[in-house]
């Protein structure tokens, strides 16, 4: 006979505590069976078999094994197209519902849609619920009901409605003994999945207490440990949302905006998914770019001449991680100095960012092409000897990942960077005065 479960599905959600989907799954009284999917459709998409990303999450499937185990129970990790996954499961369990937590991608919402109607048509409830985020789709608009476009308004609308009501935590530990009972099952071997063990660097998911206090002071400078490291944590849930804006409100402001930063491009993608693949403004997509593939070639290496980009695309390749400061250098270079369409430096972050978030990558490039939602006009093209100079100014950071940068060996600056922006202003000016 087969055993009537409801299924709790992880996502971007791997952690058991304060987990919203978890917590309604749990409570419901019925035995539920915790999965997780490595979706084909998105790992054959990863070219690189070292991905850190998919090490992260199979590590961070361990430890959520290792805790369920110690609660009699286990994790059930399936490896192939969801959709197949959910017809295996059918077959073994009599499933009586399937909870699980929103999330706000195209490829996502297309996949959630077409799994809520297969099981519909078994008769079976497909329940999902906020968790990633503290506001989502139309919970923050404008007075008159439209989605707002510039960070700040939007901003200040967002901490006017927070309340403790949107911080309160799910407590899931009361209801952990509705896990269903069951012998472990072997999570799939990385080799098994297609791809190799590597080691990453990953900062605790918790928040450091000191940093946080100082992070407004610390947070540009990319020699010194002055930001959070979170993201990545962030990115796949390992941490609750609502812990982390609640402890920003009480130590510090400039980090809680950078909190409010990820919700507003969240949001921005769920109401223009064009954005994707287009401009935000749309008249940007007129813009004749030069995508140069042997410059754009220097680029990801890290062999522009300019070391504060070089140190950041050596440490992106190397890590998985770049200081958020040193991101926007090497994407206004890409965009404004070589006149690279941004969509490329966007798809090679994608590649190798451990913390890469299609809402906030997408919303990152852009702004520094100019085509997002910024108020600043398109001409904000910054300098990357001066931003060198005030943000890594004993040269710390960029003799830690270019050494070679004073020796003769070091590659001449691949563009003469006040040339590079006259041309660069000519060409948006050219593209926008084409726009009628």
């Amino acid at each position: 006979m087969q055993t009537p479960v409801s299924i709790f599905w992880f996502r971007r959600d791997l952690r058991l505590y304060d987990n919203a989907g978890l917590y309604h799954a749990l409570r419901s009284g019925k035995r539920v069976l915790p999965i997780f999917i490595f979706d084909t459709n998105i790992l054959n998409d990863l070219e690189d078999k070292s991905d850190k990303r998919v090490a992260f999450i199979h590590d961070t499937l361990a430890d959520i094994q290792e805790q369920l185990v110690r609660m009699g129970s286990s994790l059930c990790v399936l490896h192939g197209e969801p959709m197949d996954c959910f017809k295996q499961l059918a077959e073994t369990y009599t499933i009586e519902a399937v909870y699980t937590n929103h999330d706000y991608e195209p490829y996502a919402q297309e996949r959630d849609r077409a799994i809520a109607a297969y099981l519909k048509d078994k008769g079976i409830d497909f329940h999902t619920y906020k968790d990633q985020v503290i506001f989502e789709k139309g919970e923050v608009l404008k007075d008159n009901g439209a989605p707002y476009t510039v960070y700040t308004p939007y901003s200040r609308k967002w901490k006017e409605k927070l309340n403790e009501f949107y911080l309160k935590s799910y407590p899931t530990q009361k209801y952990y003994n509705n896990f269903l009972k069951q012998e472990p099952i072997d999570i799939p071997k990385l080799e098994v999945l297609g791809f190799k063990e590597v080691t990453y660097d990953a900062a605790a998911p918790g928040l450091d207490g000191n940093i946080a206090v100082h992070y407004d002071e610390t947070r540009n400078f990319p020699a010194v440990r002055g930001t959070t490291r979170l993201s990545v944590h962030l990115r796949f849930g390992t941490i609750s949302i609502r812990k982390l804006v609640a402890e920003a409100k009480e130590l510090n402001g400039q980090l809680l905006n950078e909190l409010v930063w990820r919700e507003f491009y969240q949001m921005i993608l769920w109401h223009f998914p064009y954005v994707v693949n287009g401009s935000f403004k749309k008249e940007y997509d007129n813009m004749q770019w030069r995508n140069n593939e042997a410059e754009f070639e220097k680029w990801c290496k890290g062999e522009t001449g300019y070391p504060i980009v070089d140190a950041g695309m050596r440490e992106l390749n190397g890590t998985g991680y770049m200081h958020n400061r040193v991101r926007m250098i090497v994407a206004s270079f890409l965009c404004k100095d070589l006149l690279i369409d941004w969509r490329w430096g966007e798809a090679y972050f994608a590649q190798k960012l451990m913390d890469y978030d299609l809402a906030a990558n997408n919303g990152g490039w852009q702004w520094a092409a100019g085509s997002g939602c910024d108020a600043a006009p398109y001409f904000r093209v910054f300098n990357p000897q001066l931003q060198a100079e005030k943000f890594d100014p004993k040269q710390e950071y960029i003799r830690k990942w270019v050494p070679e940068y004073d020796k003769l060996v070091y590659p001449l600056p691949m563009v003469e960077h006040k040339a590079a922006r006259d041309r660069c202003l000519a060409a948006y000016k050219s593209a926008l005065a084409s726009r009628a």
